[in-house]
C-alpha cells in the first residue's frame, strides 16, 4: 500500500502529512511514515484526528498544522459505513490541501455515505452485524479479528 502510494505522489514534490484516526489509524500512519520516507523525497510528518466514531460531532486535528497546498493521507484501520472518514475530512476543508488521499487496512462493504478508499489493504465481505477490530500493541499492528 506504502509503495502505491509512493507510486502516485512521485513527481509531486509537497509535503505529505499522514493523519490517522485515533487509535489505531494513527499507530497504522506512524508505521506508514517510516515506511514511506525511504521512498520519497518529500517531507513527511503524523498527525491526528479525534472523533467520537459513533456520534462525530466535533472532529480535533492533535497538531496546529498549516496543510495548505500538502497532500495529505487520510487513514483509518476499517472502513465499515464510510461516515468515520466522512467527518475526519471536516477540519480539512479549513484548509486547500493540494491531494486528499485515503488509506485504510480493511475494508467492508456496507457503504452509506460517498467515501471509497484509495488504498485498501483487504476487502472482506462481512454481514452488517460483523465487527473487524485491528489490533495493535506497543505502536504495532499485530492483527485483524472479526468480532
Amino acid at each position: 500500500m506504502v509503495l502505491e502510494l509512493a507510486e502516485n505522489l512521485s513527481g509531486n514534490q509537497a509535503p505529505i502529512v499522514l493523519i490517522g484516526i485515533r487509535n489505531s489509524g494513527t499507530v497504522i500512519a506512524h508505521k506508514a511514515a517510516e515506511l514511506l520516507q525511504k521512498y520519497v523525497p518529500n517531507t513527511v510528518t503524523t498527525s491526528s484526528v479525534l472523533l467520537d466514531k459513533d456520534f462525530p460531532k466535533e472532529v480535533v486535528l492533535s497538531d496546529t498544522l498549516d496543510l495548505n497546498d500538502v497532500n495529505i493521507v487520510l487513514i483509518d484501520d476499517v472502513i465499515n459505513s464510510g461516515r468515520t472518514l466522512l467527518y475526519a475530512l471536516k477540519p480539512l476543508l479549513n484548509f486547500m490541501p493540494r491531494t486528499i488521499q485515503t488509506f485504510v487496512l480493511v475494508e467492508r462493504m456496507h457503504k452509506l455515505f460517498p467515501v471509497k478508499p484509495d488504498y485498501v489493504g483487504l476487502s472482506v465481505a462481512t454481514t452488517p452485524e460483523d465487527h473487524i477490530k485491528v489490533e495493535t500493541t506497543n505502536g504495532n499492528i499485530t492483527g485483524a479479528v472479526v468480532i
